[in-house]
């Protein structure tokens, strides 16, 4: 996509600290660096979103996850941990419409970066589980 700037970093058009590269996908550091080591995995192909992506396209880029996790592992022995998130449209917070998964390696718990998954107070029954499970076992049946 002509304007996208991971196309463009993905082009070299725009330098990036690469981390790895093959025919299929491209990672490199984020400028922000959340935490020390924080890589950015996209697809070379422009898809903006999960919601995008075709089968082979999935598989091509996540099967990628596992090898630069541990390759940052590696890298960083003193990582204790790691997040990996995937922000997909404008509410769930990705910024740039060029599908990309973050890892963000852990150091410590007081380190910046925090994910925060609400207000537990409210506990789903059973049957209210069981409702949600089904409605999406419906959906998943004209996918």
């Amino acid at each position: 996509m002509e304007n996208c700037i991971f196309c463009k970093i993905i082009a070299k058009k725009i330098p990036s600290a690469r981390v790895y590269e093959d025919e299929k996908v491209y990672a490199f550091l984020d400028l922000s660096q959340a935490t020390q080591g924080h890589t950015l995995l996209v697809p070379k192909l422009h898809v903006s979103d999960v919601f995008e992506y075709e089968e082979k396209v999935a598989s091509e880029v996540f099967a990628c996850v596992p090898k630069i996790a541990r390759t940052l592992e590696k890298a960083f022995p003193n990582m204790k941990g790691l997040n990996i998130i995937n922000n997909n449209r404008e509410l769930a917070y990705q910024s740039v419409f060029h599908s990309h998964i973050h890892l963000v390696p852990r150091y410590s718990r007081e380190d910046d970066f925090h994910i925060h998954f609400g207000d537990h107070s409210y506990q789903y029954t059973a049957a209210d589980l069981e409702k949600i499970a089904k409605r999406i076992r419906i959906a998943m049946e004209t996918v």
